[in-house]
């Protein structure tokens, strides 16, 4: 049984920075990838923000490349996302998932909630 859990969202100004920790899936090596997902409003469709693979390749989604930076820490069994040059519209709940072959799963937790004033 997975549960995911993610940590370190909170209330910042626009510019500056966040990093958020996903824990619970066991090993990183366990599964294809660990990505995380940001949604906004409530109810709309996440959508994929960064992924790490098991060989520890990255992607990132086009808004977020150079200010986001996703990382693990393999001893740890936790995935950052490191978020700097925070903007307004990176305002969201975000979440972390695994991904098995070319499938992500269902192993959606609760969430942190990240808001940006600007």
């Amino acid at each position: 049984q997975v549960h995911l859990v993610e940590t370190g969202g909170g209330l910042v100004q626009a510019g500056e920075s966040l990093r958020l920790s996903c824990a619970g899936f066991g090993s990183a090596f366990s599964f294809d990838a660990i990505g995380w997902f940001r949604q906004t409003p409530p109810g709309k469709s996440r959508e994929l923000v960064a992924a790490i693979t098991r060989s520890g390749s990255t992607d990132y989604a086009d808004d977020v490349k150079g200010r986001f930076t996703i990382s693990r820490d393999s001893a740890k069994n936790t995935v950052f996302l490191q978020m700097d040059s925070l903007k307004s519209e990176d305002t969201a709940i975000y979440y972390c998932n695994a991904k098995l072959g070319t499938i992500w799963r269902s192993y959606w937790g609760q969430g942190t909630q990240v808001t940006v004033s600007s």
